[in-house]
């Protein structure tokens, strides 16, 4: 069935939603190329599925209308990358990893993570990546714990694009002391009263529903830290009373707005609940492991683009009578920089996998998905990093540019590392967690 899915998303036919799933199956090869960009992509293939190759194939397609000028205009403006979210939309992406009895695709994570890679790699970076971000990994938990009545009001916008979705968790004085969040929702008969503050909440400036966090019983009346935390998905209407945003100036990604968002008794109909009340910490978590994969493989797109830059200039740019990458010192760090990437392109799609098989393999614990996903994002948003320096550097002063993007890579390439967890607090999760050492916070 999910061969199938990809197969009606695919786009040489020009699908739209009305297309049936018996369209004829696109035969895929791993060594496969595609033509219009084949001569500067330096990432192995081999061992994807024929499912990931689809979506790789089909999204570099509609990539191929974004350049990297889009993506600077973008960035130079902050307007949003309205035209790539209806691209995708308009082709059924956004609901890539949803049921397909809602309109989506009923794919996994892993082949959610090889889309949001290749809009990265594309040029678009965690820019053109974030736009649909939350819209993929942010609606697991409503799919998975939300009743079929919720299901069927809630998701089928989403997918087809007429809604956005924006995430609400993370609080200026909690940070990622998630068990200590402070926005309360209070119960008012037949609604809940929303009274707090939210921060770096991507997409909230262009969203109509949020996925939001909130505490229902003060943290003093819980017998358990991870208890009285409740899930909703609730109209995000930024004309309403009791609603405030105000945008977040920032260093990269500029088209994606962040915002702090302020509710002062923002009123929500008690169906917007997802799940049992103060059970919200265990149903989004099923969101936070995904969201690592996703972000994992959007580092990864974002280094391999800076590398596939770095190494084009290397080989073009003639100094002392001979191509800079024909010298040692431009040529090992970018080989370096490639085999970090690839090294933690097979971390990324390991967790993946694990992810997608543990809701029907009983032998894959928790536990081993979320060392998996924590230990992914950190190798690939360190891996982009080094790429992105380093395609910095290799390019000289050029690399200081705007026209050679790759110093826009540079200023996008540390959200990964900050976002959603920091890299300490995941060492300090797999210092805990799996050597056993004590805990240091």
């Amino acid at each position: 069935m999910a061969a199938r899915s990809v197969s009606r998303l695919l786009s040489p036919w020009n699908v739209s939603r009305s297309v049936t799933l018996s369209l004829p199956r696109i035969t895929c090869s791993p060594t496969r190329t595609f033509s219009h960009a084949a001569s500067r992509r330096i990432m192995e293939l081999s061992g994807f599925s024929a499912e990931q190759l689809d979506v790789r194939e089909a999204i570099s397609k509609i990539c191929s209308n974004f350049p990297d000028e889009y993506w600077a205009e973008h960035d130079e403006s902050g307007e949003y990358p309205h035209e790539l979210h209806a691209a995708l939309a308009k082709d059924g992406w956004i609901g890539i990893a949803l049921p397909e009895d809602l309109g989506g695709a009923g794919l996994g994570i892993s082949e959610a993570t090889m889309m949001l890679q290749t809009i990265s790699q594309s040029g678009a970076g965690m820019a053109g990546a974030q736009s649909i971000h939350a819209n993929v990994y942010a609606t697991q938990p409503v799919a998975k714990f939300a009743t079929e009545e919720q299901r069927k009001k809630m998701l089928p916008k989403l997918i087809g694009g007429e809604w956005r979705a924006c995430f609400g968790v993370t609080e200026p004085n909690t940070g990622l002391e998630t068990l200590k969040l402070k926005t309360q929702a209070v119960r008012d008969g037949e609604h809940y009263n929303i009274s707090g503050q939210k921060i770096w909440i991507s997409s909230a400036q262009v969203a109509s529903k949020m996925v939001l966090l909130a505490r229902t019983t003060p943290l003093e009346d819980v017998k358990k830290p991870s208890e009285g935390l409740s899930l909703f998905f609730v109209d995000f209407d930024r004309s309403a009373p009791g609603l405030e945003l105000r945008k977040i100036k920032k260093m990269g990604g500029r088209s994606i707005d962040a915002n702090e968002v302020f509710f002062d008794n923002y009123r929500v109909p008690a169906g917007t609940l997802i799940g049992k009340e103060g059970q919200g910490f265990k149903i989004v978590l099923h969101g936070m492991n995904a969201e690592r994969c996703l972000l994992a493989g959007e580092a990864l797109g974002l280094g391999y683009a800076a590398l596939e830059k770095a190494s084009k200039y290397a080989k073009e740019r003639v100094v002392f009578g001979r191509p800079i990458g024909q010298n040692q010192g431009i040529q090992h760090p970018l080989a370096a920089a490639y085999m970090s990437l690839e090294a933690a392109k097979l971390a990324t799609y390991h967790a993946a996998r694990l992810y997608d098989a543990s809701g029907t393999d009983d032998t894959i614990t928790q536990h081993a998905v979320g060392v998996a996903c924590n230990s992914a994002k950190y190798l690939a948003a360190e891996a982009a990093f080094t790429a992105c320096e380093r395609s910095v550097l290799a390019h000289g002063g050029m690399g200081y540019a705007q026209e050679y993007h790759v110093e826009r890579y540079m200023r996008e390439c540390f959200v990964p590392r900050l976002a959603p967890v920091s890299r300490e607090m995941i060492l300090n999760y797999v210092g805990e967690k799996v050597l056993g050492l004590p805990r240091s916070y």
